[in-house]
């Protein structure tokens, strides 16, 4: 039976180029054709009407091949190889076209303008009816460049009028004078055809910048140079130090002085033309000595914890950093950082971080920070004064805590209190002054008791504190104070305030009747009358009418002198009439002797033999003796002779005369003195 032996095969072909489909069939020999899209070209082997179509191979062997040459855009059909007396249809074979794409156009070349810095878009057009259609490709420099936008523009009836690819840019200084190229590539084209482009830029200074020299010490003179390249040229210069204007530096040289600032504050150079500005900057490398920048904090930890400095010294060469303990030399660590690891309240304390001088001697320094270290209160007992019973007292105690204590509780048998006041009992607290206990600032808590009982000096009382770590305490005794010691001093201030005002009366009464004295200087003997028995050689008669006659009377300072109605100073007898013994009666206040007793002037030899003594005290009454008292050493007289006096003398109690340098205590004492038994005048 008729068959196929060969059918038609899908075919590509470049335009111009030749198309072969072949067909063979076994067992036929009747009419075969070839169709087009269903249209049939006919049976003969020249395919009349069509001038580029033929068929080829031996009929009687079967072979039935056609040939289009040159192939055309509108040969690119569907074909057929039939056998129509047998019914035979081969399967369609698609003969496809190739049209070779034309080369490509960029908008605004050969030579393309852009302005360095701002985004641009370069379109490169692919024209004509090439086939398949074409990719458009971007080039530089042999590679290729993503990032391009492909597009196509429709033509009526379906047909693709153009293709187009833009690229987007942003070209810098350095793309000036740079070739792109734009290459339209298809299957009928592989290898392409390329369009190049170059690119013509505008473009703002590019700026370089140099300093000479770079490495200065500090007070040293430097210079910037600041160089640019541009297009359109240069319109102008300007200098900043630090983003700051330096005020008069217009041209392309910058000359200072270097400072430390120089390191952290750069020099800036900005250059200007038509299309923009650009600067540049530069810092220099100034070696100076260390400078603080930046303080370590105190800080604040619970025991236990690690604690962690800081402290930032800048310097160049970078300074040596130590840390110390304020008040001891021991180096803790070295550098910006100092960590204390699990701190205990003995940590507690200043810390010191210190910056060695530079290379130049300048700089350098300490700072330091406070490490506060939170533990359970520390409470002490601070000295109390001893308190008198039923008096008020007053027991302290001082409080360092960190942090604060929440409370501050004094408590005794009865109970508790923490502030105002219970019964006799009152509780204040306040800030404790600086310093006080070395350990920094506390609480200073002060428990007054009024009306102290006999309990409170056997008890104790507790002074506690409690913070978020813990609590602690003390115990705080009152003590006693008697009251017998006190009494005794203010017995005896006042001893000797009655004293000291019995002295002074006395001198005052002593001075007054002084004053009151008239001496007669006609009367001036004294008769001091005795008997040879012990008593008196006149009797009372005559003794009271005799008064009159004595003269004046010698006084002495006794408890057993009286005044009588008349003004007499008389003396009592001190024996109640044992020994009938009588006083003496004087009315002058006269001085001891060197002996000790009383001194007696020589007796005058008036008067017939037998008749009582008498003493001349006229050279010594003329002149007024100072108001003196003066102390008699013993109770014994010294007479002129025996039995010159019989009168107990009392002593006295005065103390020593008030004399002048180098006066003797007594004005008569350069006297003689009369050598005579002493008459003790009681047993």
């Amino acid at each position: 039976a008729p068959h196929f032996l060969q059918q038609p095969e899908d075919q590509v072909v470049l335009l111009g180029d030749e198309a072969r489909l072949t067909c063979a069939l076994g067992a036929y020999r009747g009419l075969v054709q070839w169709t087009k899209d269903g249209l049939a070209l006919g049976g003969e082997r020249d395919l009349p009407g069509w001038s580029r179509y033929w068929i080829s191979g031996n009929a009687a062997s079967g072979q039935h091949d056609l040939h289009i040459r040159p192939v055309e855009l509108e040969d690119q059909a569907s074909y057929e190889c039939q056998a129509t007396q047998a019914g035979l249809r081969s399967r369609p074979a698609q003969l496809h076209v190739l049209v070779p794409p034309e080369p490509p156009q960029v908008l605004g070349g050969p030579s393309v303008s852009l302005v360095a810095g701002v985004p641009a878009n370069l379109t490169c057009r692919s024209r004509g009816d090439a086939h398949p259609t074409p990719e458009l490709l971007w080039f530089r420099d042999g590679v290729r460049l993503d990032g391009a936008i492909f597009r196509q523009t429709p033509l009526k009836e379906g047909t693709i009028g153009s293709v187009e690819s833009i690229l987007s840019l942003t070209p810098s200084s350095h793309d000036d004078g740079a070739t792109l190229v734009c290459r339209a590539r298809s299957q009928a084209l592989p290898a392409g055809k390329d369009t190049a482009v170059t690119l013509s830029l505008q473009y703002p200074p590019v700026v370089t910048l140099s300093a000479e020299p770079q490495t200065v010490q500090e007070g040293e003179k430097v210079t910037f140079l600041c160089q640019a390249t541009a297009q359109p040229p240069v319109t102008g210069y300007r200098w900043a130090k630090g983003g700051s204007p330096v005020l008069g530096a217009r041209g392309p040289v910058l000359e200072v002085v270097a400072d430390a600032s120089f390191l952290t504050a750069p020099v800036s150079c900005e250059v200007s033309n038509a299309v923009g500005s650009a600067n540049r900057s530069t810092a220099l490398d100034v070696q100076f000595g260390p400078i603080l920048q930046a303080k370590p904090k105190p800080l604040s930890v619970d025991v236990g914890e690690d604690a962690s400095f800081s402290c930032v010294w800048r310097g160049n060469p970078l300074p040596r950093v130590t840390w110390t303990r304020r008040g001891d030399a021991q180096v803790l660590a070295s550098g910006p950082t100092l960590r204390l690891p699990a701190v205990g309240p003995e940590d507690a304390g200043d810390y010191v971080c210190r910056a060695e001088p530079g290379l130049s001697g300048r700089g350098g320094g300490a700072a330091e920070a406070r490490l506060t270290v939170n533990a359970p209160p520390v409470v002490t007992a601070l000295h109390s004064t001893p308190a008198f019973l039923r008096g008020p007292a007053r027991l302290q105690c001082l409080v360092f805590a960190s942090p604060a204590p929440e409370a501050v509780v004094w408590s005794w048998d009865e109970g508790f209190l923490t502030a105002g006041s219970r019964g006799r009992f009152l509780v204040e607290t306040f800030p404790a002054p600086e310093g006080l206990g070395g350990q920094g600032p506390g609480l200073i808590s002060v428990l007054h008791i009024s009306g102290t009982q006999e309990s409170d000096f056997h008890r104790g009382f507790n002074c506690s504190a409690r913070n978020r770590l813990g609590e602690g305490g003390t115990q705080v005794s009152l003590g006693r104070r008697d009251l017998l010691p006190t009494v005794r001093i203010v017995a005896g201030v006042a001893a000797v305030a009655m004293t000291l005002l019995m002295v002074i009366t006395g001198v005052a009464l002593c001075c007054w009747r002084h004053g009151r004295a008239s001496f007669s200087k006609q009367k001036n003997l004294v008769r001091i009358p005795v008997s040879s028995d012990g008593s008196s050689s006149r009797g009372p008669e005559e003794e009271a009418g005799s008064s009159k006659d004595q003269g004046p009377i010698v006084h002495t300072d006794h408890s057993d002198l009286v005044l009588d109605e008349e003004g007499a100073l008389e003396t009592k007898d001190p024996t109640n009439g044992y020994y009938k013994v009588r006083g003496v009666s004087v009315s002058l206040s006269l001085g001891e002797a060197p002996g000790g007793g009383l001194f007696l002037p020589p007796s005058s030899p008036l008067g017939p033999p037998g008749t009582p003594t008498f003493y001349d005290f006229n050279p010594h009454l003329g002149m007024v003796p100072p108001c003196r008292l003066y102390r008699a050493r013993a109770g014994y007289l010294t007479t002129p002779h025996p039995r010159a006096f019989t009168s107990y003398i009392k002593p006295t109690s005065f103390g020593p005369p008030d004399l002048a340098p180098s006066t003797p205590p007594f004005p008569y004492a350069a006297f003689p003195t009369p050598s005579h038994p002493r008459l003790q005048t009681h047993v």
